[in-house]
């Protein structure tokens, strides 16, 4: 990657192009990860190539081509994290709105953008490099459970709690993946509705 000085040009200083070139480069991943060749579509001459830029500037931005995936995915992850969380905490002091408004718009997220479900819950990508990625992103949304759990019940963590959220976000990104690909014929109201009363059910039982 550049360590050069970025200069301001036609009123845009070098940082902020810098950002949007990145910016690009990701998009560009995302359309690529997210085809049906999935990570072998991912190159440095194809992605640069998809996003209109030169090599160089993929450089400036990573180091190569796992670099970028990983970007992609983060920010894919991030994206979803973020805009569901705003979701919960958004919706009425409920258990049960605040548990259909997150799994709404995590539904949504995933079912707008078949790249995101391709990138997240595809089989085929199961062996890239991105693997460790999942892992560590499924590690996150286990924790933002648990908190969000803790917060609303006013709980202290529990081995209980713990085994809870990892079944829950297990099963449900098992569900996605047999969703997206077919195996599971169901609507997002559905998939909302029926993963709901799961959720709600285990934060009930004794």
């Amino acid at each position: 990657m550049s360590s050069a000085p970025l200069r301001t040009y036609g009123g845009v200083s070098g940082t902020d192009r810098q950002a949007e070139r990145r910016a690009q480069l990701v998009a560009a991943g995302l359309d690529l990860l997210g085809s049906d060749d999935g990570v072998r579509a991912l190159t440095v001459r194809g992605v640069c190539r998809h996003a209109g830029l030169a090599a160089r500037y993929f450089y400036e931005n990573f180091a190569d081509r796992d670099a970028l995936a990983a970007a992609v995915y983060d920010h894919v992850v991030e994206g979803i994290a973020a805009t569901t969380l705003e979701a919960v905490q958004q919706a009425p002091a409920d258990a049960d709105a605040k548990v259909r408004a997150g799994l709404a718009r995590l539904v949504r997220a995933v079912a707008e953008d078949p790249r995101r479900g391709r990138l997240l819950f595809s089989p085929s990508m199961a062996d890239s490099t991105l693997a460790a990625r999942r892992v560590a992103s499924t590690r996150m949304f286990v924790r933002l459970l648990g908190l969000q759990a803790r917060e609303f019940y006013g709980v202290d963590g529990s081995t209980r709690l713990d085994i809870l959220a990892e079944m829950l976000v297990g099963g449900l990104a098992q569900t996605f993946t047999s969703w997206l690909d077919g195996s599971l014929e169901a609507t997002e109201d559905e998939i909302v509705g029926h993963c709901a009363e799961l959720f709600l059910a285990v934060a009930d039982a004794p």
